[in-house]
């Protein structure tokens, strides 16, 4: 029997996992965050205090890590047993996560860890290449978007709710600078399948993304 999938690919901060989470739970489906798979892979790497360049040693690290998603009301990650969610939206788990992600062979290796979650009812997964690598045969796909200035208010927002510093401008600088490393890469850049449903949501309410992405599979 076929698995249906759905891939939500586009930039980071365009609201990709909120709006992935809410359709998965809505649908009944399999979840999977990618962007979470190379964000653990960075807290793994930082913890060790390797060189995020060092294309062998992260291999390694890749392969020996265990991951576990529990994706309920909230999305827990753990690694290697250790609940990790509360370092995954750091930015400088961002940062190391978009430099360890730019790595062919590394892709390579949490390729399969990402097909491996295609199962039945279905599964919604969320990332920048879903669509146009992981999933190139997915029945349904939508790249998701935003403006900069628009993520990077998100982004603040988000930080200053949770009683952390943050700087807006620097934010902004930060946001447009990954989405240039995430274009500009060799290896699986940033960009839209043909065949996918573009939606900006700089302008949108939560709700009515999550329904345009609901009225794509009904």
């Amino acid at each position: 029997m076929t698995v249906p999938v759905l891939t939500i690919d586009g930039p980071s901060g365009a609201g990709k996992g909120t709006v992935s989470r809410a359709v998965a739970k809505k649908l009944g489906w399999n979840y999977l965050d990618s962007g979470s798979i190379y964000r653990s892979l960075a807290i793994a790497a930082l913890k060790q205090a390797v060189d995020l360049a060092d294309e062998a040693v992260i291999v390694n690290i890749a392969q020996a890590m265990m991951l576990e998603f529990d994706c309920d009301d909230e999305l827990v990650v753990r690694l290697d047993g250790e609940d990790i969610t509360s370092q995954l939206g750091l930015e400088s788990t961002g940062n190391a996560a978009s430099i360890v992600a730019a790595l062919p062979e590394v892709r390579r290796v949490l390729l399969q860890k990402q097909k491996d979650f295609k199962q039945l009812p279905g599964l919604v997964a969320d990332g920048r290449d879903m669509g146009t690598v992981v999933f190139p045969d997915a029945e349904y796909k939508v790249f998701l978007t935003a403006s900069a200035a628009e993520r990077a208010r998100r982004r603040y927002k988000q930080l200053i709710e949770k009683g952390n510093d943050a700087n807006l401008i620097q934010i902004t600088n930060e946001i447009e600078e990954r989405d240039r490393r995430d274009m500009e890469r060799k290896t699986a850049p940033l960009a839209m399948a043909n065949d996918a449903l573009y939606i900006d949501s700089s302008d949108m309410t939560l709700n009515s993304v999550i329904e345009e992405v609901l009225n794509l599979i009904h």
